[in-house]
C-alpha cells in the first residue's frame, strides 16, 4: 500500500483501453489488499499502478435505512474501470480517512449525490446513482485517479490541524507533499 509522500499518489491515471482477464485479476488483488486494511476503497495509484481503476465495496450496515434503499440496487463489490463521475447534487461534509493516510483523519464536503459512469468487467458502460458513503467513496476514489487527494479537499484550518503528522508521514515516503 502506498502512503502519503509517494509520488505515484500525485500522478494521473490512464484510462484502460479494455478489461481483460490481467485487469480482472487486478481488480480481485485490490479487493483483497483493501479488505486486510479495513478499508471501503482502493484506488490503482494506492498499489502502485496507473491505470484508470479503482474498486468499492461499502458493506450494508454502513448506511441509514433511506440511503441504504437508495443505493440498494447497486451491487457490491463495486469493480470500476474508467469511472467518471457526470453529475453532483448537494453537498454533505463529514469526516472521511485513507488507507494511504494511516491514523490522520479529516472531514471534507462532497457532493451529498453523484452520478457516475464506469465500465465493468465485461467492458459494458455502467451508470449508477449514489447517496451517503457509497458517493463519498465514488468521489474519494475517482480523486485518486486524478491525483487528487482528500487532504487537498480539507478547509485550512482543518489541515492545519493535521500538518505536522502529514508533514513526518510525507518525509518518511519520498517527501512528494
Amino acid at each position: 500500500m502506498y502512503k502519503y509522500g509517494e509520488k505515484v499518489l500525485r500522478e494521473k491515471s490512464q484510462p484502460v483501453a479494455a478489461v481483460d482477464d490481467t485487469m480482472r485479476r487486478l481488480a480481485d488483488e485490490m479487493l483483497e489488499t483493501m479488505r486486510s486494511a479495513g478499508g471501503v476503497g482502493l484506488a490503482a495509484q494506492q498499489v502502485g499502478r496507473l491505470e484508470r481503476m479503482c474498486v468499492i465495496d461499502i458493506p450494508e450496515d454502513c448506511e441509514d435505512g433511506d440511503t441504504a434503499a437508495f443505493n440498494a440496487p447497486i451491487p457490491m463489490p463495486l469493480r470500476m474501470w474508467n469511472p467518471q463521475i457526470v453529475a453532483r447534487e448537494g453537498a454533505c461534509h463529514d469526516k472521511e480517512g485513507c488507507l494511504s493516510f494511516p491514523k490522520i483523519g479529516g472531514s471534507v464536503t462532497r457532493a451529498a449525490q453523484v452520478v457516475c459512469t464506469y465500465l465493468d468487467d465485461s467492458n459494458m458502460t455502467q451508470t449508477i446513482t449514489a447517496r451517503g458513503l457509497l458517493a463519498r467513496a465514488l468521489q474519494h476514489e475517482i480523486d485518486h485517479l486524478d491525483g487528487v487527494l482528500y487532504i487537498d479537499r480539507m478547509s485550512a484550518v482543518e489541515r492545519l490541524g493535521c500538518a505536522a503528522k502529514l508533514k513526518r508521514l510525507a518525509k518518511a515516503n519520498g517527501g512528494v507533499r
